[in-house]
């Protein structure tokens, strides 16, 4: 798909993955929208990418609207006016992410349905909110953040992890129902591993595990996996580092008990004891971690 002259939205867009894929879309001619909860941020983003905008032959516009993506009202407000501002939406981008990382019983239960509301909810929200203009004009592109730890599960983020496994089947039945209905609608679905930095900073597997799936550099290898890969390309579940591409094979060849005590080789079960996540810290207050990386 050519991008120029599209115009896109992308929650979480001042920060992390989705700032550097608002980077860009901007670079390839989008306008676009972009949500977030920091004010600050979207202040910053916004002076950046308007600045790289300026400078293409054919300027493009980029607007930010403070939205909190957990709450049903406010994304239906923010929708109305991302359409008023852009005319229609092309391409969808559900990245907002949070993370209240612990053991199942470390957390209480408002820390687990924020993790559902922001991770699952908000992109049963957002996209209820633009798909059926995308049904009637029989065109757009969605593409959820979903997560490595939406194709295994990672202990001390059960919460998210269920979240993002949701997301990735979300993701597949939506394309079904498109190919269904008849309409060029096209969804895809990403999985990041552990990012270097931001949100999941200090994760890891240990030793062998990093041989076989070694963390993600930085934000903007997400970020060409969105772009280059899901919008351009039409990949419908691109995978950082590419060796996740084993997973759904591994769970398919190998027994359950195999496949686990694979997972435990590698230090998948230790694998959050070194977290530390974001170094500054806007959103909400520790031990949460909210902007917009994912696992």
């Amino acid at each position: 798909m050519k991008l120029h002259g599209k115009t896109a939205l992308i929650t979480g867009g001042a920060k992390g993955i989705g700032y550097a894929t608002a980077l860009r879309l901007a670079d390839a001619g989008c306008s676009m929208m972009l949500w977030d909860i920091d004010e600050t941020a979207l202040e910053e983003a916004q002076a950046e990418l308007s600045v790289r905008a300026a400078l293409r032959p054919t300027p493009t516009v980029i607007h930010t609207d403070t939205c909190d993506v957990s709450d049903p009202e406010a994304v239906a407000v923010c929708a109305h006016s991302a359409r008023k501002a852009l005319g229609r939406i092309d391409i969808l981008i559900n990245n907002a992410g949070y993370m209240a990382p612990g053991y199942f019983t470390e957390q209480d239960l408002a820390a687990w349905h924020r993790t559902i509301d922001i991770n699952l909810n908000a992109v049963l929200s957002v996209t209820h909110a633009f798909l059926p203009d995308m049904y009637r004009r029989n065109f757009g592109r969605v593409v959820n953040i979903s997560s490595a730890a939406g194709l295994v599960g990672v202990p001390g983020l059960a919460v998210y992890s269920a979240a993002k496994w949701a997301v990735f089947g979300l993701t597949e039945s939506l394309r079904a129902e498109a190919r269904a209905l008849g309409k060029d609608v096209r969804y895809s679905s990403i999985h990041p591993m552990f990012l270097a930095s931001g949100m999941f900073a200090g994760a890891e597997l240990n030793f062998f595990g990093k041989m076989l799936f070694p963390r993600v550099s930085g934000h903007d290898v997400i970020a060409k996996a969105i772009v280059l890969d899901a919008l351009k390309r039409g990949a419908r579940c691109p995978k950082r580092p590419r060796r996740l591409r084993l997973v759904p094979l591994l769970r398919g060849l190998l027994p359950d008990a195999a496949l686990s005590a694979l997972g435990r080789l590698m230090g998948l079960h230790r694998s959050m004891d070194g977290w530390t996540g974001r170094t500054s810290q806007t959103s909400p207050a520790a031990p949460s971690k909210e902007h917009h990386n994912a696992v």
